[in-house]
C-alpha cells in the first residue's frame, strides 16, 4: 500500500472513530492508531496535509532592488517558503508559497525586516554625512545599496541560526511540504521563469556594518492578521 492510500485510510478511519456506535468508533480509532505506528506516520502529517498549500503576497514598486530581492529569498527558505515576483504595470508582488500559516508569518517577517532596515540604513547615512564632506546622491546610494546589501547578508545568518536552532518544519515533514508547495504552483501559477539579478559593487565599510547590524536585529514581525507595519505599497 502507497504512503497516499494509507493517508487516505487513515483519515476514513478518523471520521469513523467519531461514529456514534461505541465499537466502531473504538475499533477505527484503533486500527487508525496501528497504521500510524506500522507506516511511521504522525497526526502532524495529517494535519498538514488537511491544510494544503496556499500564499501570501506583499505589494511592492515594481522595480524590486536587489537587496530587496535577496532578503525576499532569504525570508522565504527561512519560513521554508517558495517565491515568486510577479510585476504589473504599477507594482510588484512579493508571493510566498507554502503550508499552513508559514506564508502569512514569512510575509509579516519581511514587512518587518524592510522596515528595520531601512531605517538602519537611513541611520548610517546621516552618520556618513557627518564633519564638513556632504555626499552627493551618486555616493548616498552607492552607500545605502551596500548598506542595504550587507544587512540582508546578516539577517541571512541570524536567520540560518534561528532555524538550526528551531526548525520552521520538522525533518519528518519537509517532503510532504515540498510537495504540496509544487503540487500548488503546478496547478495555481504554472511554470516559474527564475531571473538573474546583475552583480553588484559594494562599498565594504558600509556592508560590512549592515552585515553586523543585520545579524543582531531582533526578529520579532507583527502576527498573521495584525495591522500592516507599512500601508500601501513600499517602495525601495
Amino acid at each position: 500500500m502507497t504512503r497516499e492510500r494509507v493517508i487516505e485510510k487513515v483519515r476514513k478511519l478518523l471520521a469513523l472513530s467519531n461514529s456514534s456506535n461505541e465499537h466502531e468508533a473504538a475499533l477505527a480509532a484503533a486500527h487508525a492508531q496501528r497504521l500510524l505506528a506500522e507506516h511511521n506516520l504522525a497526526m502532524s502529517e495529517l494535519e498538514v496535509r488537511e491544510e494544503g498549500a496556499g500564499e501570501a503576497e506583499l505589494l511592492v514598486a515594481r522595480t524590486v532592488p536587489k537587496w530587496l530581492s535577496a532578503l525576499f529569498a532569504t525570508v522565504a527558505n527561512g519560513f521554508d517558503c517558495f517565491p515568486i515576483v510577479t510585476s504589473s504595470a504599477t507594482c510588484s508582488r512579493l508571493r510566498f508559497i507554502g503550508v499552513g500559516e508559514d506564508p502569512a508569518v514569512a510575509s509579516c517577517t519581511l514587512q518587518f525586516l524592510m522596515q528595520e532596515l531601512r531605517r538602519l540604513a537611513t541611520a548610517y547615512l546621516r552618520a556618513s554625512e557627518g564633519g564638513p564632506h556632504r555626499l552627493n546622491p551618486t555616493e548616498r546610494q552607492r552607500i545605502r545599496n551596500s548598506y542595504l546589501l550587507g544587512g540582508v547578508q546578516g539577517v541571512r545568518q541570524a536567520l540560518a541560526a534561528q532555524k538550526a536552532q528551531t526548525p520552521t518544519t520538522s525533518t519528518a515533514l519537509v517532503p510532504v511540504k515540498d510537495a504540496l508547495i509544487q503540487q500548488y504552483r503546478e496547478e495555481q501559477i504554472g511554470q516559474v521563469r527564475m531571473q538573474r539579478t546583475r552583480r553588484s559593487t559594494v562599498l565594504s565599510a558600509a556592508f560590512q556594518q549592515g552585515r553586523t547590524d543585520g545579524a543582531t536585529l531582533q526578529m520579532k514581525p507583527a502576527a498573521p492578521g495584525d495591522e500592516p507595519l507599512l500601508p500601501g505599497l513600499m517602495g525601495a
